[in-house]
């Protein structure tokens, strides 16, 4: 990927709106990915304690934003 809002950026943070960690993916941070994905996915499932919901919520927004500011460092 390049630079901070470059266009792979953007992708990346347009597939995380639909599913959390699939940007990271895209990027190439598979243990990124994981851990927003299993978090975001096991936190909507219990979306019934409410909690768990709202950390969801807040990890996925914060897989959106960790996707759009990414800056790869080779």
């Amino acid at each position: 990927m390049a630079s901070q809002g470059s266009a792979g950026n953007v992708i990346s943070a347009i597939c995380n709106v639909f599913f959390p960690g699939l940007g990271q993916l895209v990027q190439g941070r598979l243990m990124a990915a994981l851990i927003f994905a299993i978090v975001c996915v096991g936190g909507y499932a219990l979306w019934w304690m409410v909690i768990p919901a709202i950390i969801a919520g807040i990890f996925h927004v914060w897989s959106i934003i960790d996707a759009a500011t990414y800056k790869d460092y080779d």
